[in-house]
């Protein structure tokens, strides 16, 4: 049993615990997720099922798509609803313009802090295992790229000025490794009022979408009764690959990593050049392995990541 369950994941449940639902109800070992979302997110989390999960680093590396809330005047110690209070700013009030010029400094390439509520590891010890012994450290800062923040919503008491309590409603589309409750402390920060995420949905990873995203519950009844539609084909994880099958008589040669020539692909759907990186199919449309094409003495398609 091989492909991807994008699932929907429920606020409350870690993601090793959503992985442990899967590997139960599949009867199988072989599953890992691809991004952890916080126990207390909502959203997609796709699940590798069988030899799917050596595409993680492929889904790990896709961009990222959440809906968030943002709170201002409150700052907490996790940067989100579930630490403690920190400070409270209950005088001040900022015009929708400030807020948007300030969203805009956090778009693009930016440096951020990992928060201590984090799964990081420093010298092999996880920071949020630290943070709950109540121990801080420093951190380097990292390099992120927030692709685009658009503003939902606001909910203030004033109509033309935000205050104490206004809650934000953001779409972010991000990198991997963005941590969208420092984006939410930091927009605090810039404002000079305070902030913390008081909500956080992932809508996609990904060419994985909340959508078309399975509940818990959904893929529990689906196995009751024998039905795997849910499990999606290997190539989906793949989306801006181009996918070429070959001829079956050359399905051993990718078994051992060995290349294969131009004119054993099929059903090529452009001209490939050197460099290219290819997904091989079968005729069934299995994944086979992951090629690049390459000049030797002659152009060849060589397997760099086998499956079969």
């Amino acid at each position: 049993m091989n492909g991807i369950v994008n699932v929907l994941k429920p606020p409350g449940m870690s993601s090793h615990q959503v992985v442990s639902f899967l590997r139960k109800h599949l009867k199988l070992k072989k599953i890992g997720h691809a991004g952890t979302l916080d126990p207390g997110a909502s959203g997609v989390l796709p699940l590798m099922v069988g030899n799917a999960t050596r595409l993680s680093n492929y889904l790990m590396n896709d961009h990222k798509t959440y809906v968030t809330e943002v709170t201002l005047g409150i700052s907490t110690s996790s940067q989100d609803s579930s630490g403690e209070t920190l400070d409270l700013n209950t005088d001040f009030s900022l015009s929708p313009i400030e807020l948007a010029d300030a969203l805009a400094e956090l778009t693009g390439t930016i440096w951020q802090t990992p928060p201590m509520a984090s799964a990081i590891r420093v010298d092999g010890t996880r920071l949020y295992e630290l943070e709950r012994k109540g121990i801080t450290i420093p951190r380097k800062p990292r390099q992120v790229q927030v692709h685009s923040i658009n503003i939902m919503a606001i909910w203030s008491e004033e109509e033309d000025k935000i205050g104490f309590g206004a809650r934000i409603l953001l779409r972010i589309s991000c990198s991997k490794g963005t941590y969208v409750r420092t984006l939410c402390h930091d927009l605090g920060e810039k404002l000079g009022v305070g902030a913390h995420m008081s909500f956080l949905s992932r809508v996609a990873s990904g060419p994985y979408h909340s959508s078309n995203a399975y509940t818990l519950e959904e893929i529990e009844s689906f196995v009751r009764q024998g039905d795997y539609s849910f499990l999606l084909p290997m190539a989906t994880a793949l989306s801006g690959w181009i996918n070429v099958k070959v001829h079956p008589l050359v399905q051993e040669r990718i078994k051992h990593g060995n290349f294969i020539l131009p004119e054993h692909l099929l059903d090529v759907p452009e001209t490939l050049t050197v460099g290219d990186e290819v997904v091989l199919l079968s005729l069934e449309g299995d994944v086979l392995a992951l090629a690049e094409i390459k000049m030797t003495d002659q152009l060849i398609c060589q397997p760099f990541r086998v499956f079969m």
